[in-house]
């Protein structure tokens, strides 16, 4: 996979419950100073959070109508029986552990409109053996009520629907304990009900090598803990971790989720992702970001409880000197964009509370990066804009419409009606843990680059309609404008020329409830 990271340089019945008590499951290192997982009930934004990891859904005690019964007390009997069964054939997995033949490639490769379905107590276990669990090209496979547990994927690859199929159903499944991703994804897939926790990389990795993925519905599910193998650690920069992370998906309603205490960000689209709604989840307690959104485009993110993200890798930032803004909802390179067909044609963000997070959001446009620049650390990959990467070359680039096209812009980014709260003692935090911001860098690289100089400083700054409105500030914000030197008061940020926050109050003195 490459490198991607860029910062400075039909309803279903859900498991809801009140936000209430629940033990953390992180594995980040005890040393840094980490928020307690139990969801916060300090202020009215405090909602209902999907608890399916501590309350899973169960399934049928006995075998469904005309299903074929598997027996864990035969090695190897699901993928067996699956082999020698006609399409569309449900299996039922009775109580216990089944296992697969002792060999890493040993896995079920379903047929079109299996479906599989666990019984109270079935787990299908890789015994750290086994690569993945569910692999082929089988569409519209369906798979309810199952423990998934003990496989080591490789890096970048995932454990249920390896080879990214469409139009699965993943639903009441717990999908824990593996190396890599917990699931891939393709085309038309629904993940509901399900507990993604402590997989070694990733909860799911959202990537399609051969095609975009389309439809995609993540919903009331709980994704905790992910990224036990630290892979940033291991790969610095390498952009490689997340609770769930999305590749070249185009439409995704990513709601009533709830997203804590992973190693790494939270939610995190990279790489001409377009026409996403995200909404009603509960954010919190990531080392890093709460959400990530990088070269890409259009997007709803409303009424999220965000709170108390952020606090590892920011603080690890701050504490090294480094004076760039770094976010708790952060997009890089990415805006509203009408000519990419979407529900939207901005980024509006609005309706969420965001809640002793370290720092707020940051919208950043590097001017090294664009396509066909060695600055792109999404190599290979252009803009939806140019059909050919070749084409952004000195002299079309200098000149419209490639001098635009060329570039994944921030812009048209809407802010407006959020409540941003910050109470220093309990982030236990001085500084940099307060910023907003909207920034570039001045353009040096590479020396064909027609971006040289603070030309796109000033443009997503003042020309690329980004605006924040009618927000809710409590506690000591600043905001930084065109580059990281420069960090303005609330009056400095509402006045010319960046008049930004109209209609908005700042409370300094309020406090921010007790996290």
């Amino acid at each position: 996979m490459r490198r991607h990271r860029v910062w400075a340089v039909a309803p279903l019945a859900l498991v809801l419950l009140t936000a209430t008590g629940c033990d953390s499951t992180s594995s980040a290192p005890a040393a840094t100073t980490k928020p307690n997982a139990a969801p916060s009930t300090a202020t009215s934004a405090a909602r209902t959070v999907a608890r399916v990891c501590a309350n899973p859904g169960a399934g049928p005690a006995k075998a469904p109508a005309g299903a074929v019964t598997v027996d864990p007390k035969v090695v190897g009997d699901l993928a067996t029986k699956t082999k020698n069964s006609p399409p569309n054939t449900t299996f039922w997995l009775k109580p216990g552990t089944h296992r697969l033949e002792r060999d890493r490639y040993a896995q079920v490769i379903p047929k079109k409109g299996d479906h599989y379905i666990g019984a109270p107590g079935a787990v299908l276990d890789g015994r750290k053996v086994n690569q993945y669990a569910f692999a082929g090209n089988a569409a519209d496979v369906t798979i309810r009520y199952l423990t998934v547990q003990g496989f080591v994927a490789p890096q970048d690859e995932g454990v249920v629907n390896h080879d990214s199929a469409d139009g699965w159903v993943i639903e009441h499944s717990t999908i824990k304990d593996n190396a890599g991703a917990g699931l891939m994804a393709g085309a038309r897939q629904q993940v509901r009900a399900d507990c993604l926790r402590d997989n070694g990389q990733y909860g799911m990795n959202a990537y399609k090598g051969n095609g975009r993925i389309t439809g995609l519905v993540v919903e009331g599910n709980e994704i905790v803990g992910n990224n036990t193998g630290d892979w940033e650690r291991k790969q610095k920069g390498c952009g490689c971790t997340g609770g769930i992370k999305f590749w070249e998906v185009d439409g995704a309603e990513i709601s009533g989720n709830w997203v804590h205490d992973n190693r790494g960000t939270g939610l995190w689209a990279d790489t001409n992702n377009n026409d996403f709604l995200i909404e009603n989840n509960v954010i919190e307690a990531n080392d890093g970001a709460a959400l990530i959104y990088e070269t890409s485009y259009n997007a709803v993110i409303r009424d999220n409880t965000i709170r108390r993200n952020n606090w590892v890798e920011g603080r690890k930032a701050a504490d090294s000197g480094d004076n760039f803004p770094y976010a708790t909802v952060y997009l890089s390179e990415s805006g509203g964009e009408p000519r990419v067909k979407a529900r939207t044609h901005k980024i509006e963000i609005y309706g969420n509370v965001l809640e002793n997070n370290w720092s707020g959001i940051t919208l950043w446009e590097n001017a090294d990066r664009f396509c066909n620049s060695p600055a792109n650390t999404s190599s290979g990959d252009c803009t939806l804009l140019v059909k050919k990467t070749s084409t952004c070359v000195r002299p079309g680039i200098a000149k419209a419409p490639l001098y635009s096209d060329c570039r994944w812009k921030t812009q048209w980014v809407d802010i407006h009606d959020n409540r941003f709260v910050l109470n220093e003692s309990v982030v236990k935090c001085t500084e940099m843990c307060d910023r907003m911001a909207v920034l570039s860098n001045y353009g040096t690289y590479p020396d064909w680059s027609p971006y040289h100089g603070e030309g796109v400083a000033d443009a997503i700054t003042e020309k690329q309609h980004n605006s924040w409105h009618d927000n809710v500030y409590v506690g000591p914000w600043k905001f930084v404008v065109e580059d990281q030197s420069k960090v303005l008061d609330f009056g400095q940020w509402q006045a010319a020329p960046y008049q930004q926050d109209k209609g908005s109050t700042l409370d300094v003195q309020a406090g921010g409830g007790d996290g």
